[in-house]
């Protein structure tokens, strides 16, 4: 039966990458095992996008870790609707928007919003150990919203939240749309000067987050570097280019450095 199935040459490197390569061929077509693989990562990518964050879960684990919590919901009202109208999870539910204003004391220096996205299983694994991580690099006297955590949400519904606290930095993290070997990737969206209203453009992006792709740690230095940046040069988006790397080197080899508030 083995004599049934060419191997590919490439076969080597899968032991490098999860990505679907050097599958090898039966004939005119792919292996049955490879055929139930492709079919349960299809599963895993659907089941990623339509499984419901456990909100209750995430905020025990990050009050846990010392972060005040609050929750709120998109315009849209399920996930088809959310599938449907990205209009709609881009804008705060108008009860909640109401409910977080009423809750600001004192604009903050960073607003971080936990979005589900298209993957709630990337926030429900990685969001608690990504903030974490974060910690470390973070100046003490860094007036912080309560992380909100938002259902049915999209990438701009972040500027809202954080334009209601008056932050001047918000930081997103979101589930990335599954790929069929990265069902739960995390990325990170970072605005300066949040409202409603920003474009892409004025967004950096940190992506494939996760342990199989990049590190907490390594996404953490990333993210801190670029708050600090941000926050120093006023802007963010194509005006601020990662090159954290730049001072990882500088660092003889090791991620250091906090996270200043001050320009």
């Amino acid at each position: 039966m083995s004599d049934a199935v060419t191997p590919n040459p490439w076969g080597q490197w899968r032991s490098a990458t999860p990505a679907r390569l050097a599958l090898g061929r039966a004939g005119a077509g792919m292996p049955t095992d490879e055929m139930l693989r492709f079919g349960w990562a299809h599963a895993m990518a659907r089941d990623a996008i339509h499984a419901a964050l456990d909100v209750d879960a995430l905020e025990a684990m990050l009050r846990h870790d010392g972060w005040q919590t609050a929750h709120v919901r998109s315009r849209a009202e399920d996930r088809a609707t959310y599938l449907r109208r990205p209009d709609l999870g881009r804008q705060l539910d108008a009860g909640d928007a109401e409910r977080l204003r009423a809750d600001v004391d004192a604009p903050a220096d960073v607003c971080i919003v936990i979005g589900d996205g298209l993957s709630s299983l990337a926030v429900a694994r990685h969001a608690a150990p990504l903030l974490a991580a974060l910690r470390p690099h973070l100046a003490p006297d860094t007036h912080f919203a309560p992380v909100v955590i938002a259902t049915q949400a999209r990438v701009a519904l972040a500027d809202e939240a954080a334009e209601l606290f008056g932050a001047t930095l918000s930081v997103m993290l979101i589930g990335e749309r599954p790929g069929l070997s990265s069902p739960d990737s995390l990325g990170i969206y970072l605005t300066h000067a949040p409202r409603k209203g920003r474009h892409d453009a004025e967004r950096n992006c940190i992506s494939n987050v996760r342990p199989e792709g990049l590190s907490y740690e390594l996404a953490a230095f990333k993210l801190a570097w670029l708050m600090r940046e941000a926050l120093r040069r006023g802007l963010s988006g194509v005006g601020l280019k990662d090159e954290s790397d730049l001072a990882v080197l500088e660092a003889g080899g090791e991620p250091a450095g906090r996270l200043d508030k001050r320009p």
